[in-house]
């Protein structure tokens, strides 16, 4: 690979060179909410609309084959993004919440009974939450939640005491936390998870924009991503998922393109993944995502993992330095997020005064309110990296912070 060149890689971003507020310039530090966009994304998607615009799947003329031919495509090289054992275990969704949603409806009900266990932890994103609370309670069975250590980290202990149980049918973990940063041992679970005979579900939204993700090596059943949090656009989502278990679950959504055989007595279905893609699918949205896997890669996983390794780094050594700030979570091992509360300023506040700096950053819960209740915390302000993010916008970001905290922390 070539030397990491942030100043070049920033240059594939048009947005980063607009102005935030009138000469103010723009230090983007939401990308836990959404990655801004390459331009050879933006290319991609416009060459489809412009060029090759037809549906899937369903027609013989050239344009549609073309669009076909463009979509599969984008299939295989998400497997091999992810290490996935076939394409076949690739379904297309709208994005890691729809993902989920789609393992709850289909493999959830076909396998959970009162009396079993859906086991999470308190540092899930509500979209790994609220699915399980809403089947638990249709099917009667129940939802238990695993702690964290005062550092962020999990407790694996009460992860394996709960296992032990024999009640446990599914285990779903975040693989980096969106707001603590934490990197979860997946290996671990999911040897612990298969160990007892359950099932594991990973939602990897905070994790694929920063470092190489392999399924295969993971093990695990099920792992759900989204487009725009790893430079491609939004709509877009992947649910990977064992192909033994896939073919052996019934369908979620019904509609065209996921049949092999409809009567008005009754239908039959395709094989996965085409089972789970009913209807016209984000097709712009997938070739978009492939043109970012593309760009990614070319860049390399392993090399933007290190640049955003040490960048998280250098920021959270600033962050100590400032009088008032305390940051959330100490995991040894992090993604690229940094949170924080400020004493004498709510987390709105600081994102608000920042904001007129040209910096932006995410302030409330998150969508992690369990976890913020967990901290004692109504609200943290987040700063989220990303491949773009330089040592400049760390610095500038900390100097805001140093000015805030003399007028509003003493």
């Amino acid at each position: 690979m070539p030397p990491y060149d942030v100043s070049q890689i920033r240059a594939d971003f048009p947005i980063l060179a607009h102005p935030h507020h009138a000469d103010v310039p723009l230090i983007y530090l939401d990308n836990g909410a959404t990655s801004q966009k390459p331009q050879v994304v933006l290319d991609a998607m416009t060459h489809f609309y412009t060029h090759t615009n037809a549906n899937v799947h369903r027609g013989l003329h050239k344009l549609s084959e073309e669009s076909t031919a463009a979509y599969e495509a984008v299939r295989h090289k998400v497997a091999r993004f992810i290490n996935a054992g076939s394409w076949r275990e690739i379904i297309f969704t709208h994005g890691t919440t729809e993902s989920i949603n789609l393992v709850a409806q289909s493999w959830g009900r076909a396998n959970l009974k009162p009396g079993h266990i859906i086991l999470s932890t308190v540092m899930e994103h509500h979209a790994n939450i609220v699915p399980w609370q809403l089947l638990a309670k249709e099917l009667g069975c129940e939802v238990q939640y695993v702690n964290i250590h005062p550092d962020g980290t999990l407790d694996l202990d009460r992860v394996d005491a709960i296992l032990r149980t024999g009640k446990v049918r599914l285990l779903t973990v975040a693989h980096v936390s969106n707001v603590l940063g934490t990197v979860n041992p997946i290996q671990q679970l999911t040897y612990m998870a298969h160990a007892v005979g359950a099932v594991i579900l990973v939602d990897g939204a905070q994790a694929v924009s920063h470092q190489a993700v392999d399924v295969s090596a993971l093990g695990v059943d099920f792992y759900a991503f989204s487009g725009h949090k790893m430079c491609g656009p939004t709509g877009v989502g992947v649910l990977y998922g064992r192909r033994t278990l896939l073919e052996l679950m019934p369908p979620w959504i019904g509609g065209g393109d996921m049949i092999e055989r409809v009567t008005l007595e009754g239908s039959t279905y395709a094989p996965p993944p085409a089972r789970f893609e009913a209807g016209t699918p984000p097709i712009a949205e997938v070739i978009g995502l492939g043109a970012a896997i593309d760009y990614l890669t070319g860049i390399g996983m392993s090399a933007i993992h290190a640049h955003l390794s040490q960048l998280t780094a250098y920021a959270l050594g600033w962050l100590v330095d400032v009088s008032g700030v305390h940051g959330v979570g100490r995991a040894p091992k992090r993604g690229p997020v940094v949170s924080f509360t400020m004493d004498g300023l709510h987390p709105h506040d600081i994102a608000q005064l920042l904001d007129a700096q040209g910096i932006a950053v995410r302030a409330g819960h998150h969508c992690a309110m369990p976890l913020h209740t967990a901290l004692g915390l109504n609200a943290t302000v987040r700063a989220s990296l990303a491949l773009y993010t330089n040592r400049a916008e760390i610095d500038a970001f900390a100097h805001a912070l140093e000015e805030l905290s003399y007028v509003y922390a003493r």
